[in-house]
């Protein structure tokens, strides 16, 4: 097949979605696929218009790839880095080349790949791509939408209420959350944003973060636990993977600096709580209605009690990534695990 696969945009996960296109770049091509790897707000400009024949030389075509910074890149910075210095979040020639091929392996991350405007769009187009469709996607990406969906399905979330930019002064301090806390953006993810509360002080600091990278943020009860993550692929609950940050919690340095935290797959847990865990996981995803594969994030306290965090609808394939590890641990290796996400996609499409 001829597969366009897209990253990097404007996300603050810009870094991360690079690294995700490459890996899953690599592996389609070993499996024998021509494909490109472009970036969504960059595009692609040659020294010729027509791009009819890209795909006869997609490596030339691809962007090259560097590591991941500790930090998250400027979306600014990466703007004015653009040729045409166009507003428009496809940049040259992506939508052409996404119409040439036989899919497109979304491998976005954070509010531009996962918010469901790119696959709205790419429904308009006639575009095929992979993961869930634009609803589901939206859903996903507001945390505060999402637990709703969560809790009507029986899966048991953490206590939160949300705080607009604009009503900021009128909600200088959350009363029905008592301290610690954490605060995050509403929709953002890879922990960009978030921090954990103890003082006033410390609040309102965790708000200037938080507002950073969106207008609405969320204060949730912080709950002292595990961290734990699940996939799901097609009808298919994958092992339950245990994260543990070598220092500090699991923020966006310790889940993309190899090293900096401990990962166990399958889980050192009870076999009822790894099968609790993965039914909450499959409900989660259900709820949403997400569509080929996902991945819930989950927290344990020393009760036994498990809360479910998060979807994510576009997950990484990093080095460092959980899914892969997931899929790994129950004998599917990386490059099958990209074949399968795309032809459980394709299933969407027939009929």
């Amino acid at each position: 097949m001829d597969i366009v696969v897209l990253a990097g945009g404007l996300s603050a996960e810009r870094d991360v979605s690079f690294q995700t296109g490459a890996m899953v770049a690599k592996a389609l091509r070993e499996n024998g696929h021509r494909v490109i790897l472009t970036d969504v707000f960059m595009g692609y400009q040659s020294r010729e218009e027509d791009v009819s024949e890209i795909f006869s030389h997609s490596l030339e075509a691809s962007v090259t790839v560097t590591e991941i910074s500790e930090s998250a890149p400027d979306p600014a910075e990466i703007k004015a880095k653009r040729a045409d210095q166009s507003d428009c979040f496809f940049g040259p020639n992506v939508i052409a080349m996404c119409r040439m091929a036989d899919i497109v392996f979304l491998a976005l991350h954070g509010e531009d790949g996962e918010n469901g405007k790119i696959q709205a769009a790419f429904d308009l187009f006639g575009i095929r791509y992979t993961g869930s469709g634009y609803f589901g996607s939206a859903l996903a990406m507001d945390k505060e939408i999402s637990k709703e969906f969560f809790r009507k399905a029986g899966v048991p979330v953490p206590n939160g209420v949300k705080i607009k930019k604009s009503e900021r002064e009128k909600n200088a301090f959350c009363s029905d959350i008592a301290f610690p806390c954490v605060v995050k953006p509403l929709c953002g993810g890879s922990s960009i944003g978030v921090s954990i509360v103890r003082t006033k002080e410390e609040f309102a600091k965790a708000l200037d973060e938080a507002f950073r990278w969106e207008d609405e943020a969320l204060v949730e009860e912080y709950i002292i636990g595990r961290e734990f993550s699940v996939g799901v692929l097609g009808e298919t609950v994958l092992p339950v993977i245990e994260m543990a940050p070598v220092q500090g919690f699991y923020d966006y340095k310790n889940k993309y600096q190899s090293g900096s935290t401990v990962e166990t797959c399958p889980a050192d847990i009870p076999a009822a709580q790894a099968e609790r865990m993965q039914k909450y996981a499959m409900a989660a995803a259900s709820s949403l209605g997400l569509m080929a594969y996902a991945r819930m994030d989950f927290l344990l306290n020393d009760a036994g009690e498990i809360f479910c965090l998060e979807a994510n609808t576009l997950p990484g394939m990093t080095v460092t990534s959980l899914i892969p590890q997931e899929a790994q641990a129950a004998g599917i290796g990386f490059n099958e695990l990209c074949e399968r996400i795309i032809r459980i996609s394709l299933q969407k499409y027939e009929g």
